[in-house]
């Protein structure tokens, strides 16, 4: 769950960023991005980093990362054609879970518009038991906490 004043988060609190160009679809009815994108976003980033930066491979790497809980606050609205950038940084990092926190930021902004994040838990693929993240994906996301520098 969040802590602290979220909106005053910064680009330079978040230790990656991927830019993402926001879709028609992506709008509601209110013109305004709909609140579930946010997750597909979150997921965007996540996964993205943990593929480049952690060698993780979601096709058959031994053990996956499951999503136990999120959250998602809201600050001001989004639309089509905004360009974006998801801003990502490790907030926690157990044995077997991560908890990731999200800045979304309208490109040319310093201020989030939204600030979310969720738990994962690492499993086996198979067995889905509970398992120590593996060593490669410990220091890529080592490099992403609040500690550690901007990559």
């Amino acid at each position: 769950m969040p802590s602290g004043n979220l909106k005053t988060l910064r680009r330079e609190d978040f230790g990656y960023t991927l830019s993402h160009r926001t879709r028609w679809s992506d709008n509601d009815q209110y013109h305004h991005i709909n609140n579930s994108i946010y997750y597909h976003l979150f997921d965007s980033i996540v996964n993205t980093y943990l593929i480049e930066s952690c060698g993780q491979n979601p096709q058959d790497s031994h053990s996956i990362g499951l999503v136990v809980s999120s959250w998602c606050q809201f600050f001001a609205p989004l639309s089509f054609p905004d360009i974006l950038d998801l801003c990502l940084r490790v907030k926690k990092l157990g044995d077997s879970s991560v908890t990731y926190e999200i800045g979304v930021f309208k490109q040319g902004s310093n201020s989030p518009t939204v600030v979310g994040g969720y738990t994962h838990v690492f499993v086996d693929r198979k067995s889905r038991k509970r398992t120590p993240i593996p060593l490669a994906v410990r220091n890529g996301l080592e490099a992403l906490t609040s500690s550690a520098g901007k990559l």
